[in-house]
C-alpha cells in the first residue's frame, strides 16, 4: 500500500483503469502485512490518499500533521483508521469527498472545540466518547478540538455502492448507536491487530456496518414515536452485561424488565430508543458476533460453534447467520481458511 502525505486531491473509490489518481510526487512504499485484498500501515501525521491494489480512498484531513498517530487497513470497499491524537495541542480535522464517513469516538473528552457537519447545527460537545457520527458522500466535516487527555477515533469509510442510495441515512453527529458501537470497537481491534487471517472477518464486519447504516434513518423515526425516553446509562450497562454473560441463553423480556426496572412494556420501548434495535435483535447480533469471532479464531466446527452462540439447529444458525452478514458460516470459515498469510 502507498501512503502520501502530499496529495491533495480528493478521489472516491476506484478500481484500476478508473478514476485513476494523477500520477503522485514520492511516497514511501509500506510493507504487505495481509493478503492482497487487505494491507495495513502505522504511521504519524498526515494521509489525505490511501491506494492499494487499485483501491483508492480520501482519508479525513489533520492538521497539524504531527499531531495525530493513525493505522489504516483497507478491504474491498471499505477502508479503516484508527486515529490517536494527543492532548496538548489544538487539531483539525476536515473531510469533504465522495465517499460516506462514519466516526465512532472510542475517546473523546475536550476543553474547547466545535463541530461542523454540512446541514446540522454546529456541536461543542465535551465529552463525545461512545458517541457516532454519520457524514455522507459529499457533505463536509469539520472539527477542532483542543483534548483532555488522548482522544481515538475509529474512522470508517464506505464506497457508496455498499449503502444502496435510497438508504443513505441523513448527516447525523453524536448520536448513541450501541450496535454501531460495538460493532466499531472490534473493527478497530482488527486495524490494531492487523493479522494476516483477518480479511474474511474484516469483510464481514464491513457487510453488517453497512446494513446497520442504512436502517439508522429508520431506527430514527420509529424512535420518533410517543416514548418518555431511553433507558438511563446505568440501565444500559446493566442489560448489556446480562446479555453478554448469557448470550448462549435465552433471555426473556421480562427478565431484562425486571434488570432495568421497567414494565416490559416501557422497557421494550426505551431499549429500542437507546440501542436502535429491540432487545431479541441485539441478543441475536451479538451472538452472531461472537460467532464471526470464534470462527475466526477457534478450531470449532460451524455445528460447535452454533451450540456455543445458543442455537440448537445448525440450519437456524446457518441462516441467521447468512442474513446479518451476507455470508453463510460454512463459507466464511472456507474463505478464512483460504486466505494467504
Amino acid at each position: 500500500m502507498l501512503l502520501d502525505s502530499s496529495l491533495s486531491k480528493r478521489e472516491p473509490f476506484a478500481t484500476a483503469g478508473r478514476d485513476v489518481l494523477p500520477p503522485a510526487l514520492p511516497s514511501r512504499p509500506m510493507p504487505r502485512s495481509l493478503s492482497s485484498r487487505r494491507e495495513t500501515a502505522h504511521v504519524a501525521g498526515q494521509l489525505d490518499t490511501v491506494t492499494c491494489n487499485g483501491l483508492v480512498g480520501p482519508l479525513v484531513e489533520i492538521s497539524p500533521a504531527y499531531a495525530a498517530t493513525r493505522r489504516v487497513v483497507t478491504c474491498g470497499g471499505m477502508i479503516a483508521e484508527i486515529v490517536e491524537t494527543r492532548d496538548d495541542i489544538r487539531a483539525e480535522y476536515h473531510f469533504n469527498a465522495p465517499v460516506h464517513l462514519l466516526a465512532v469516538w472510542e475517546q473523546g473528552v475536550r476543553r474547547a472545540g466545535e463541530t461542523f457537519v454540512d446541514g446540522l447545527p454546529r456541536s461543542g460537545l465535551k465529552d463525545r466518547t461512545g458517541r457516532t457520527s454519520f457524514v455522507p458522500a459529499n457533505h463536509a466535516y469539520h472539527d477542532w478540538h483542543e483534548a483532555q487527555g488522548v482522544t481515538r477515533i475509529i474512522f470508517v469509510y464506505f464506497d457508496p455502492a455498499q449503502v444502496p442510495n435510497p438508504d443513505v441515512p441523513m448527516p447525523r453527529l453524536f448520536f448513541e448507536d450501541a450496535v454501531l458501537l460495538a460493532l466499531a470497537l472490534n473493527l478497530g481491534k482488527v486495524v490494531e491487530r492487523a493479522a494476516a487471517g483477518d480479511a474474511s472477518y474484516l469483510e464481514a464486519l464491513a457487510v453488517v456496518l453497512a446494513r446497520e447504516l442504512c436502517r439508522l434513518d429508520q431506527a430514527a423515526s420509529q424512535a420518533d414515536t410517543p416514548v418518555r425516553g431511553g433507558l438511563a446509562a446505568w440501565q444500559q450497562r446493566v442489560v448489556a452485561a446480562h446479555i453478554e454473560e448469557h448470550l448462549a441463553e435465552p433471555i426473556s423480556l421480562s427478565d431484562l424488565a425486571q434488570l432495568a426496572r421497567l414494565s416490559t412494556y416501557h422497557f421494550a420501548r426505551a431499549f429500542k430508543r437507546s440501542f436502535g434495535v429491540p432487545p431479541h435483535r441485539y441478543h441475536v447480533t451479538r451472538r452472531i458476533e461472537r460467532a464471526m469471532v470464534l470462527l475466526v479464531e477457534s478450531a470449532m466446527s460451524v455445528t460447535e460453534i452454533g451450540l456455543t452462540v445458543g442455537f440448537s439447529e445448525t440450519s437456524a444458525f446457518t441462516a441467521t447467520f447468512r442474513k446479518l452478514t451476507g455470508f453463510t458460516p460454512t463459507a466464511y470459515s472456507r474463505s478464512q481458511a483460504a486466505a494467504p498469510c
